[in-house]
């Protein structure tokens, strides 16, 4: 073989070897950050899922406790807020002052034996139960995928790829410091 066929045949399988070392890059990168994607959309359904009950959970309360006015009002105005968020970063944000409304509902349905009797009522918690256990997986799951998405982007050799396309890290869901601490409940 000649040396000038030897060298186009090394430059072939050298180009060829980086071909496919770049194609599985930027499959790798579109896969976390599609991954990251339908983390996100899950959030967002679970979250919505929480909202859609929340209206049904607060007529149930009212029927039995009525004269808890605040609280019911509580939980209905950080429900808008949580409507009115923009991004997912937003809205999550609205989402702590939500769940920390409805911990306060659960704490004054104690007070109503006959509300937490209720049929309806207790189908209805234990939906809300359920769905806020499937957005604590979810928050997870998200966190999830954004670290991984993120670890690619910063490895070696992706992180050239991932610069040259435009890929940029992505932020996970983290709880806001006023979560740390137990929402407060005064009776009146």
């Amino acid at each position: 073989m000649k040396t000038s066929a030897k060298i186009a045949l090394g430059i072939g399988v050298a180009a060829l070897i980086l071909f496919f070392m770049i194609s599985s890059s930027y499959n790798s990168l579109v896969s976390l950050d599609e991954g990251v994607n339908n983390a996100r959309a899950n959030l967002e359904a679970d979250l919505q899922r929480r909202m859609d009950l929340i209206p049904n959970l607060v007529e149930t309360v009212k029927g039995y406790a009525g004269h808890e006015r605040e609280t019911l009002e509580n939980v209905i105005k950080a429900r808008q807020q949580v409507a009115a968020a923009g991004d997912l970063d937003q809205r999550l944000a609205a989402e702590q002052g939500l769940s920390g409304a409805l911990s306060r509902l659960m704490v004054v349905v104690e007070r109503y034996p006959d509300l937490k009797a209720s049929q309806n009522f207790r189908q209805l918690q234990d939906q809300l139960e359920g769905t806020e256990n499937r957005i604590k997986v979810s928050r997870r799951d998200f966190n999830q995928r954004v670290q991984d998405y993120n670890t690619a982007i910063r490895g070696f050799p992706t992180l050239i790829l991932a610069r040259l396309l435009g890929y940029q890290p992505k932020l996970g869901f983290t709880a806001a410091p006023e979560a740390q601490q137990a929402p407060k409940v005064q009776f009146k």
